[in-house]
């Protein structure tokens, strides 16, 4: 700031002009740029990184126009919730004019639905797999033959359990192994919080690690803008992972974005914009996606809050996330040339 200050008294410029002078000349170059998807999200990184340097970006939601930044380069965007908003904000972001990415490390972290075979609420889940669950042909439940589980199916397959041949090129993404590694080797042993309400609820799970505290963990992610809740969905969430990853992947959390994100970030590393190997994903889950034996389907999804999920899971992606951003940070000759 005081180098503006003086730019603006040597120039006779309002320090607003000076700073977007001064924004024109020289690129922000964040090391690290966060990725969230709506408010709640974005504030306990910001009121914890002192996020206060606004850089306004044409483009990004009308709701959240400006990346907000450290004086230790770390940023952070807020796309809005879904694929449409997403996609959109983190192209206008890859693009900007006002930023430098190139070498930027992208950390998306957001809160989910989980599997109550693989986490429980507050569980952080570093993923290594990005898969698309809308991207299906879909029959009224009612309709499809007797044999068939589901009415999911691939586009442009015969039933079920077959794989699509992946005609739209975003079904399917594979994040850099290495950096996944690298965020869940810095984050293992960290505390993770819960509430007095998500405590309570776990216990009606009669099983780990559902009915345990929650930790960080490693598994996939689903993306579709339905929000889908109950058994049988998520069943078709389990088989729909495995399938198109070849069996690789292991579904563990659902949320909206992950994929739309990622396909924008690849379109402007393409471009040379962004470097896609520097993208990770963690998320936290705030609500179960099945009920607990003997629990209705329908209020496990208009009941959702009830678990008591949403707080810890928006503490613990904090929790989770930043010693992968401070390492990044304290280290940066480490990380600058890409991960080792």
């Amino acid at each position: 700031m005081f180098t503006r200050n003086r730019l603006a008294l040597a120039l006779g410029l309002t320090l607003a002009a000076a700073t977007q002078l001064a924004s024109a000349a020289a690129p922000v170059t964040p090391k690290v740029m966060l990725i969230t998807m709506f408010g709640p999200e974005a504030q306990n990184w910001i009121e914890r990184l002192k996020l206060t340097e606004k850089v306004a970006v044409p483009g990004l939601s009308a709701e959240y126009p400006n990346v907000l930044c450290n004086a230790q380069q770390v940023c952070l965007m807020t796309t809005g919730m879904g694929q449409t908003n997403a996609t959109a904000s983190t192209l206008a972001l890859a693009l900007a004019p006002q930023l430098d990415l190139r070498k930027t490390y992208f950390v998306v972290a957001g809160i989910a639905g989980i599997s109550p075979k693989h986490g429980t609420l507050g569980t952080a889940a570093w993923a290594h797999y990005l898969v698309e669950f809308g991207t299906q042909w879909e029959l009224d439940s009612r309709d499809v033959p007797k044999n068939w589980p589901t009415g999911y199916l691939g586009i442009n397959t015969k039933g079920p359990d077959e794989k699509p041949p992946l005609d739209y090129k975003t079904e399917v993404f594979e994040l850099n192994p290495t950096l996944q590694a690298k965020a869940f080797a810095l984050s293992r042993a960290v505390k993770l919080d819960e509430s007095k309400e998500s405590a309570a609820w776990r216990q009606h799970y009669p099983y780990a690690p559902a009915n345990q505290p929650p930790v960080v963990t490693e598994c996939d992610t689903l993306a579709g803008n339905t929000w889908f809740s109950g058994t049988r969905l998520s069943e078709r969430a389990e088989v729909w992972t495995k399938l198109l990853t070849d069996n690789k992947g292991t579904y563990c959390t659902t949320q909206q974005e992950d994929n739309s994100t990622y396909e924008a970030l690849l379109r402007a590393s393409r471009l040379g914009r962004v470097d896609i190997q520097r993208l990770a994903v963690v998320r936290a889950g705030s609500d179960f996606d099945r009920p607990y034996p003997g629990y209705s389907e329908v209020d496990n999804l208009l009941k959702y809050a009830d678990q008591g999920g949403f707080v810890p899971a928006l503490e613990n992606l904090y929790r989770a996330g930043n010693p992968l951003v401070q390492d990044i940070v304290s280290n940066w000759a480490a990380w600058e040339n890409g991960v080792k």
